[in-house]
């Protein structure tokens, strides 16, 4: 048995904050109560000054294996998000081979296995993520897929767009869209604006976001699929969501918003160049500012990481050629805690509903809340402590622009199943994985 005393206990689901205690039997947490008394045997846990939240669920990762297993696998990935409070994730298909097998799929679940915290996977809307052929659905499905993406290329098709849509909406799993239309992208990565006039290239129209979502809201409409809209970076697509579900109220859409998005613009690419070069780029402080107005009144209902590995010899490279993406699984609830609940657009427990409850929701996964006889995922974290972001991560990778910064919220345990899969007893130290 474990035993946390005297936590901030907060769950999402209920919309609840209260100070107590959490008992933990096997992987089920049994009892959440002002005061409890420690059973025989009992590890406890000092809960005084920390929040007691749901494990955090990440519906946007990528862990690159198989295939790009140097960048990033799926054990140096789940170390990563343990250390960054998160005990479910969603890897992206993207890998080499792509995640368009029953035996790929397969190959995943069963090395997340191996995993101390939850992984599970999408599969690609398309064969070879070619745009030109729907892959088996139900049989990635039944292989364990919980949904499906061909995120990292736009699905350029209307036709195949909506297939794959009335296929998702048939399976009652969602579909995920890398809203970028390359018509519009002259060098990705970077905001066609100050970015790319600084760097002296074309770059990435924020036409290429919005012409997309467009489409897309329509074609959602019209079967009346699960939509998530990843990784929004415009005002304009904020808005176009929002109307969306002004106007059909039935609507199954969602958006995640990046702790990157929320917290930079387009200058940090002009002062850290490829590390801050991601897919879509950070724009402008209207569009970060309209990010955060879309978290706050519910437009946007999901935070995730979009973590992206890449090596630092290929983040070395000239800005047109260095690859986009950043790491972000280990700062992201420090990202969101100074962004977005220090200056109070977001309550914590608010917070956790994004990057908890409604991810696991989404994904019809029983996660993401604190309840008795509910899951015991749990991560406790202070959130009024300071760190500085380091150059060492649990992850492969080190290609994060936010390594320097001072935030707040840093992550003292990560209990996924019951089981401390993550502790940080000494400051300054993001590196105590403990096994699962």
């Amino acid at each position: 048995m474990l035993l946390i005393q005297n936590a901030t206990v907060i769950d999402p689901k209920s919309g609840t904050e209260t100070l107590g205690d959490i008992l933990i039997s096997g992987d089920k947490i049994q009892k959440i109560a002002p005061r409890i008394e420690p059973p025989q045997g009992a590890e406890i846990i000092d809960g005084s000054g920390l929040v007691a939240g749901p494990g955090l669920v990440d519906v946007h990762v990528h862990f690159r294996d198989p295939g790009l297993t140097w960048k990033e696998d799926i054990l140096t990935g789940a170390a990563a998000a343990a250390a960054g409070g998160f005990t479910t994730v969603v890897m992206m298909a993207n890998t080499k081979p792509p995640i368009d097998s029953v035996e790929t799929v397969q190959y995943v679940l069963s090395k997340g296995k191996e995993a101390p915290i939850h992984v599970e996977t999408c599969g690609t809307v398309t064969v070879g993520m070619q745009g030109k052929e729907l892959t088996d659905m139900s049989a990635l499905k039944d292989a364990g897929a919980v949904g499906f993406t061909d995120d990292g290329i736009p699905l350029l098709e209307p036709e195949i767009v909506r297939k794959a849509m009335a296929r998702t909406a048939e399976l009652s799993v969602p579909i995920s869209f890398h809203e970028e239309n390359p018509a519009y992208i002259e060098n990705n990565g970077v905001n066609r604006g100050r970015a790319s006039e600084h760097f002296g290239i074309g770059g990435s129209d924020r036409q290429a976001e919005i012409s997309m979502i467009e489409r897309d809201i329509g074609l959602a409409v019209e079967t009346g699929c699960c939509m998530d809209v990843q990784h929004i970076s415009t005002k304009e697509g904020v808005e176009l969501i929002r109307k969306a579900r002004e106007e059909h109220p039935g609507l199954d859409i969602h958006a995640e918003a990046t702790p990157h998005h929320i917290a930079l613009t387009e200058e940090a690419t002009i002062e850290h160049g490829t590390l801050a070069k991601m897919n879509p780029p950070l724009r402008t402080t209207a569009d970060r500012l309209a990010i955060v107005e879309g978290l706050i009144d519910g437009t946007i209902d999901l935070i995730a990481t979009d973590h992206a590995p890449h090596s630092v010899q290929e983040k070395a490279k000239p800005v047109t050629e260095a690859p986009s993406g950043i790491i972000g699984l280990e700062t992201a609830l420090a990202v969101c805690v100074t962004e977005l609940v220090e200056p109070r657009y977001l309550t914590l427990c608010q917070l956790m509903e994004k990057m908890a409850y409604n991810p696991a929701g989404m994904y019809h996964l029983d996660r993401g809340y604190l309840a008795e006889g509910g899951p015991a995922d749990v991560v406790l974290f202070d959130p009024a402590e300071s760190f500085v972001v380091g150059e060492h991560f649990c992850s492969k990778a080190v290609n994060s622009p936010f390594i320097g910064l001072t935030l707040k919220g840093v992550v003292r345990y990560t209990i996924c199943g019951g089981k401390v899969v993550y502790e940080n007893r000494s400051e300054q130290s993001n590196e105590n994985m403990m096994p699962g």
